[in-house]
């Protein structure tokens, strides 16, 4: 089996325990960065009727988001996609929101027509993506002349201090053990904190970002630096 592959089929087996298990490892702060994410790309893209892509979509907690900021702001969503290759993942959309179009399928093969959305959206998953510069590739085809690119992340920290001691003690001695006892796969929350440190920084993903040809609008740092968001344009 490919890695890419067995990472899906990670998804699909953890897939029913998630939701519990994220508010939960999180302490419900990964809703807040998303809040705070989708409700500045919201203000600072000027249409008010939008189509909008979340890629890696899981369970759809980022798409729910986005509805509730855009109702906030008096903005129109005319098309919502969700967009990942776990089954599982999807079933449970699928459940939770019966009028959302959701689609099986890679980051880096999206069956999406050229410049079809305004918005296009990836949390906590491009580091999941083994493929990642032919996924941002992808990202900029479908994405519309002046649209907005975000992607919400565990960045790798180049700065070690007290803070990032924390964080990664937290994410590789207890993360585990609490994931693993929340979907008895504790293999998956492992993955987590490894992925982590074999992603990139900050800067090389701006830069990998500019290499596709986006630019880059804004990169901020929630929770001191715990989860990074980038925003670029096409």
């Amino acid at each position: 089996m490919q890695k890419q592959e067995k990472i899906v089929q990670m998804f699909n087996e953890i897939a029913p325990s998630y939701d519990k298990a994220n508010r939960i490892l999180s302490f419900g702060i990964d809703i807040t960065w998303r809040k705070k994410a989708c409700n500045y790309v919201l203000k600072n893209y000027n249409k008010i009727d939008l189509n909008i892509v979340d890629v890696a979509c899981g369970t759809a907690d980022m798409i729910n988001i986005w509805q509730q900021e855009a109702l906030k702001l008096n903005k129109q969503i005319s098309k919502i996609i969700g967009v990942d290759p776990s089954e599982g993942m999807l079933k449970i959309a699928r459940e939770k929101y019966k009028e959302i179009l959701f689609i099986k399928a890679f980051a880096q093969d999206l069956p999406l027509e050229d410049e079809s959305a305004d918005i296009m959206s990836i949390s906590y998953g491009i580091r999941n993506v083994v493929e990642r510069k032919k996924a941002l590739k992808e990202f900029f085809r479908v994405l519309k002349k002046d649209g907005l690119f975000l992607i919400l992340e565990f960045s790798k920290q180049e700065k070690k201090g007290l803070l990032s001691f924390f964080r990664d003690f937290y994410l590789k001695n207890i993360l585990p053990i609490l994931g693993g006892f929340l979907s008895k796969n504790k293999s998956a929350y492992e993955y987590l904190p490894n992925s982590i440190d074999h992603f990139l920084s900050e800067q090389e993903l701006a830069k990998e970002l500019q290499e596709v040809g986006f630019k880059i609008v804004k990169i901020k740092n929630f929770s001191f630096g715990i989860s990074s968001m980038f925003v670029a344009k096409k």
